[in-house]
């Protein structure tokens, strides 16, 4: 695991996740975490060829999953397809403590009739963005045991696979039993064109751009614009370009010296001013105090 993006959600140029991977040889990532309001990774909409799964273990939190709001309480668990578009999020001050596995499909392609079988009708199935389990669903215990045996076996692949092969067939059995499993079908149109348009902005936020520019990135009127991004990550285009700049000026504070002006500029800042603002509205502190903190919890880590 890469320390320097630890608590960030880094992402590529088209809006995928760069998943920090726990070996950079095993593509999958466990952690026992926590979500509370404000912290670098809520609400940051992303994702990923990996799935994801969540287990609560204290509290209550959600997720958005291409737009729907799935609350989740103690026990609960969701699994999350395949590149969808997604992100968590607390429900009150309090947060909560959580598991999460994110681990790439392909660790279960042993042939490629397994890939054909078991692996791509999930995967590839598009009435298929997310699996809750809960306290009404008889198998809810099992996966949420399954998710509790992972994180003290994180760094070794055998033992990750074989319990991600158990948790594959709980998601399997929910999944026939729902009725969503079927013959492959296109991918929907909507949530493309809402990637290329998350593409777009994250190719340019460093420069000024405006609404008409993001909509026409996916050639679609700015009327189809904003309601493509309320769907799918609750906010308007815009507000979610400035989010994204608050977020590089978070990266910056964290993972360098340079000094607020310098920050500002390559965040798509007119001036530190703005920035400060914005930064405020988005993480209730100061980017100057942020840093200040974010030093301090790194020096009491090293210690």
């Amino acid at each position: 695991m890469n320390r320097d993006i630890m608590g960030l959600i880094v992402k590529r140029e088209d809006g995928s996740e760069i998943v920090n991977y726990d070996d950079p040889q095993f593509p999958s990532y466990i952690f026992e975490g926590w979500v509370k309001p404000n912290v670098t990774w809520e609400r940051v909409p992303h994702f990923h060829e990996d799935i994801e799964m969540c287990t609560v273990t204290q509290g209550k939190m959600a997720y958005s999953v291409n737009g729907k709001t799935i609350m989740l309480e103690e026990g609960d668990t969701i699994f999350v397809n395949s590149n969808q578009i997604h992100y968590s999020m607390c429900i009150d001050d309090v947060g909560a403590r959580y598991i999460i596995f994110i681990a790439h499909p392909g660790i279960l392609n042993a042939s490629v009739a397994v890939e054909m079988q078991a692996i791509r009708p999930i995967v590839e199935n598009k009435d298929l963005p997310y699996l809750r389990f809960r306290d009404i669903d008889e198998m809810t215990e099992e996966v949420s045991r399954l998710m509790h045996t992972l994180p003290p076996v994180r760094h070794c692949a055998f033992e990750v696979t074989k319990q991600f092969y158990q948790i594959w067939d709980l998601v399997i059995k929910r999944s026939e039993i729902i009725g969503v499993l079927g013959p492959e079908e296109a991918p929907d149109a909507r949530m493309q064109t809402f990637k290329n348009m998350m593409h777009f902005i994250s190719n340019n936020y460093q420069r000024t751009i405006t609404l008409e520019e993001i909509a026409g990135s996916a050639n679609i009127s700015k009327s189809l614009c904003n309601l493509l991004f309320k769907q799918f990550v609750g906010e308007s285009p815009i507000n979610y370009l400035m989010h994204l700049r608050a977020r590089k000026v978070a990266e910056y504070l964290r993972s360098s010296n340079l000094n607020m002006t310098e920050i500002a500029s390559l965040s798509g800042f007119s001036g530190v001013s703005y920035m400060s603002e914005t930064f405020k509205k988005f993480f209730d502190s100061t980017p100057r105090d942020y840093r200040k903190q974010w030093r301090e919890i790194a020096g009491n880590t090293d210690s």
